[in-house]
């Protein structure tokens, strides 16, 4: 196998390790019993960025970790920035409008991404990239259809679409900038997030079940994600990253019905289907698509 096709299958498995990390959010915050968001959102933030730094450090050590942050330069500060936003939006956006309509507006963050990559970067989208694309937007659509309240927020899908935008920026950023490693920018993010929380927190103090529970919910559910997502993102192209991130959504409500026994709806089912087959039958295609000529093998 090539040094190429093996960095770009290496690149699609941290992706949707990613997605599937960020999917269990919904199943650990059913385990939270804090009242207050803001104090959810802070101890989620800490912890997350406690998981990176030492993350960094047992794999780069002190030096490089460092030397990382050092060199990240302004394509980072976006990045921080930008999931910072993103992350904070999102929980701000639940108080003026529904899951579904922000979920809805996710379902399009393959298209801003491909669109600005291709404006930007010169990315070509191919037209297989195009048609899963397509796919997956009218999938989300059937999955959030019954839930549309019909009702126009103007901050909360603003926000919304704000959510989108930041996360395809950044993930056209990650791509663009291949040589920075982006650990630090997410660190960074998160740290952001963290300390705004802290402003907005009316407590600290959270049980000992609690506690646990939010650990996993930052250092597993987003540090974990956020790390092989921006290590994956690197390694693939911005349209092919964005689409693999909408795994999230799709299998969300399987493990909340798995381990609450919340049963989805049958227009969640259909639509996280067709979700599910557009990746599927497009990923079986892109890795048909790498050359399987093996590199030889110093003795």
């Amino acid at each position: 196998m090539t040094a190429h096709s093996h960095s770009t299958r290496n690149g699609i498995i941290l992706v949707v390790l990613s997605a599937l990390l960020w999917s269990i959010g919904g199943t650990i915050a059913r385990f939270i019993t804090v009242e207050d968001t803001w104090t959810v959102v802070f101890w989620r933030s800490l912890f997350s960025s406690v998981f990176l730094l030492l993350f960094m450090l047992a794999t780069e050590g002190v030096r490089e970790t460092v030397s990382m942050f050092k060199r990240m330069g302004w394509a980072g500060l976006v990045v921080a920035l930008c999931f910072a936003t993103a992350s904070t939006s999102f929980v701000v956006s639940l108080g003026y409008t529904t899951v579904a309509n922000v979920l809805l507006m996710q379902a399009g963050v393959p298209l801003i991404a491909a669109l600005l990559a291709w404006v930007f970067l010169g990315e070509r989208v191919s037209l297989s990239t195009q048609a899963a694309i397509a796919a997956v937007i009218a999938g989300v659509a059937i999955m959030v259809s019954e839930s549309l309240t019909g009702k126009v927020s103007p901050i909360g899908d603003g926000l919304a679409v704000l959510i989108a935008l930041m996360f395809s920026i950044a993930t056209v950023v990650s791509r663009h900038h291949a040589e920075v490693r982006m650990l630090p920018a997410v660190c960074l993010a998160t740290t952001i997030a963290g300390c705004f929380a802290a402003f907005m927190a009316r407590e600290f103090v959270v049980s000992p079940v609690n506690f646990a529970w939010l650990v996993v919910f930052g250092a597993v559910n987003l540090g974990a994600g956020l790390a092989a997502f921006t290590m994956g993102v690197r390694l693939i192209p911005a349209a092919l990253a964005a689409l693999l991130g909408t795994l999230e959504p799709v299998t969300a409500p399987i493990w909340v019905w798995l381990v609450h026994d919340e049963v989805p709806s049958l227009r969640t089912i259909i639509g996280g289907t067709v979700v599910f087959l557009a990746l599927f039958i497009h990923l079986l295609m892109e890795w048909r698509r790498q050359p399987a000529t093996q590199v030889p093998v110093s003795p």
